[in-house]
């Protein structure tokens, strides 16, 4: 955590930092971003020039952490097929927010915890004086 502090992070690292995704998932966030029309996962591939099943695994770790929307659209003749948007990024900046204000929480905690076994400890140690 003191190397990731001491790092110079941008805000496309809270990508990383707060959900694993990887530099091909900030490429493909940033290829949906980039447009204004939803995207095939092919089109998708297509804009990080990347096999369609590599596209579509980012495609689905972005889904998963809630940074883009999928959709359905239907032909007139039967059948369908999905398209993606990014989410509104004050969607996603409330959702970070809550992730860090829990990360926080569960860190004091914890500081806590470690404070009361080892205050505890330190009470009941012997005396090494001369």
């Amino acid at each position: 955590m003191s190397e990731q502090l001491q790092r110079d992070m941008e805000c496309e690292g809270l990508l990383e930092c707060f959900h694993g995704l990887k530099q091909l998932d900030r490429e493909v966030f940033q290829a949906l971003v980039d447009t204004e029309d939803a995207l095939t996962v092919d089109e998708i591939a297509d804009a990080v020039d990347r096999e369609r099943s590599t596209a579509y695994r980012a495609v689905q770790r972005l889904l998963q952490a809630g940074f883009i929307q999928k959709e359905q659209v239907n032909y007139d003749q039967g059948g369908y097929y999905h398209v993606y948007r990014p989410t509104d990024p004050a969607n996603i900046a409330d959702d970070m927010q809550r992730l860090l204000n829990d990360w926080y929480a569960k860190m004091g905690q914890l500081i806590q915890e470690f404070e009361t076994k080892y205050e505890d400890r330190d009470a009941t140690a012997p005396s090494v004086e001369g």
